[in-house]
């Protein structure tokens, strides 16, 4: 019987099936943080429990923690404590934690990849929703919720109910100036916010094929915003080329074996979907949100939209209101205060390289604060060696320490209420950069260019302002 990617990988993890309900499935690898792990700790506490099988669990602090002076005590009172309970709970647990200081803490979604953690074919799940960014590697990586945390520290499983399948094919080639993250706000605004609710997302065709790893992280990782369970990529020779040599890859003849098992994880040439979904890479366009959700996205050098199902209407104008917008404007011109690089959706080396490779020899307006994050102490230190970090700051970006940063505010990393900030990170909600801050998405071309020219400006080829098409 022909099956999809995420039947194989599932099928090779059911330990038992419930007759007319959930499977338990077998979780590889266990990634925590301080935010959703206290209370898991807790709980196993309470019911006298171990963590079951600790060498499969891995945790780092990156939401809570601060990103400049990392050396010093975190000042504020919640992250410190969140920060100081994760390490208590893992010293008492034996669980490994990259805390402030390890040469290789970083955002967990970053770090699971750079250190081979990440593999083909495995089963990866954390208390964050955006886990499905090692589905890049072709896992089938998921978030989970706090009670389900604790289930997989106790039992290294979970009880799950199989998720639909769809497929994302994108043929063609992306255009110049058009990015990974292009792609997926591109393909969000014609899907909206639920339009892959329920499912697991496979990407293919030859634009996906033809992104690096690391752009296809960026892909995945936003599958969340349509409602998807994750989404994942096929692995072929370039994750192969990525993963090898990785300190937690497989080596010698574990290698050999794990290579030619990779090389069977493709959906069967006649595997059905629940949903297929259609798009040319040539007609996606560099993108830039409006509103207040990943889905409320257009062309950037388009007009915001002026007719909208009247069902849609009310939540549609409140949008624009928070941001301060209107039905049909054009966002080119628009004055930007603040532009952040960073997040799991793209902090990593090679958007640092696209981002220093615009404003090589450029200077940032004077009134635009930019700050770059690196996603880990390993991007951090690569930026320095390759003289990235030079070129930010001759450019007068503010290179910062790894964290999660003003993706979510939860540290102290927060945009101004009524500010508007060009950001490379997977959310535009109301608040989510800080009380009242209004957030455009975009790529890490756009909010380098968007920083030196301190407004929205034109990225396609035949603007003069482009000289790097990233």
């Amino acid at each position: 019987m022909s099956r999809t990617l995420v039947d194989k990988i599932w099928d090779a993890h059911v330990v038992r099936t419930v007759a007319g309900g959930p499977d338990a499935v077998y979780i590889d690898r266990h990634l925590i943080h301080e935010v959703t792990s206290p209370q898991a700790f807790d709980e196993l506490a309470a019911r006298g429990l171990a963590v079951f099988r600790p060498a499969q669990t891995l945790a780092t602090a990156d939401h809570n923690v601060p990103t400049l002076n990392q050396h010093l005590p975190i000042q504020e009172p919640r992250s410190r404590s969140q920060v100081d309970k994760l390490t208590e709970n893992c010293a008492r647990f034996g669980v490994e934690l990259y805390g402030l200081g390890h040469a290789r803490q970083g955002i967990v979604h970053v770090i699971g990849p750079e250190l081979g953690l990440t593999l083909p074919g495995t089963t990866i799940v954390c208390g964050d929703s955006h886990t499905s960014t090692h589905g890049a590697l072709g896992a089938l990586a998921f978030g989970i919720g706090t009670s389900q945390v604790a289930q997989v520290m106790a039992a290294q499983c979970l009880l799950l109910s199989r998720p639909k399948r769809m497929r994302i094919t994108v043929d063609g080639a992306l255009r110049p100036g058009t990015t990974a993250k292009d792609l997926i706000l591109y393909v969000i605004s014609q899907l909206g916010t639920g339009g892959a609710t329920g499912h697991f997302v496979e990407y293919a065709g030859a634009a996906v094929r033809n992104l690096s790893v690391e752009a296809r992280m960026t892909v995945c990782n936003m599958s969340i915003e349509m409602g998807a369970r994750g989404g994942l990529i096929a692995p072929d020779a370039a994750t192969l080329a990525y993963v090898q040599g990785r300190p937690f890859a497989p080596v010698g003849p574990d290698w050999d074996r794990a290579a030619v098992y990779w090389q069977t994880l493709f959906s069967d040439e006649d595997a059905v979907f629940d949903q297929e979904h259609h798009f040319d890479a040539g007609q996606i366009p560099p993108m830039i949100t409006y509103g207040t959700n990943p889905g409320m996205g257009m062309a950037l050098g388009g007009r915001i939209p002026t007719e909208v199902p009247a069902s849609e209407a009310e939540s549609f104008d409140k949008a624009l209101a928070y941001m301060g917008f209107e039905r049909g404007e054009s966002l080119l011109g628009r004055q930007i205060d603040y532009v952040f690089i960073g997040s799991c959706t793209n902090a990593r080396i090679e958007d640092l390289r696209a981002v220093a490779a615009y404003v090589r020899g450029k200077r940032k307006a004077a009134h635009v604060a930019a700050f770059v994050v690196p996603g880990s102490q390993q991007v951090a230190q690569q930026a320095r060696a390759e003289g990235l970090a030079q070129i930010l700051t001759e450019a007068g970006f503010e290179l910062r320490e790894p964290g999660c940063s003003a993706c979510l505010a939860m540290n102290e990393d927060k945009i101004p209420a009524g500010a508007y900030c060009v950001a490379t990170s997977n959310r535009n909600f109301e608040g989510r950069q800080g009380p009242g801050a209004r957030t455009l998405l975009a790529s890490p071309l756009v909010a380098a260019m968007t920083a030196v020219h301190g407004r929205l400006v034109d990225v396609t080829p035949s603007s003069s302002l482009v000289t790097h098409q990233g």
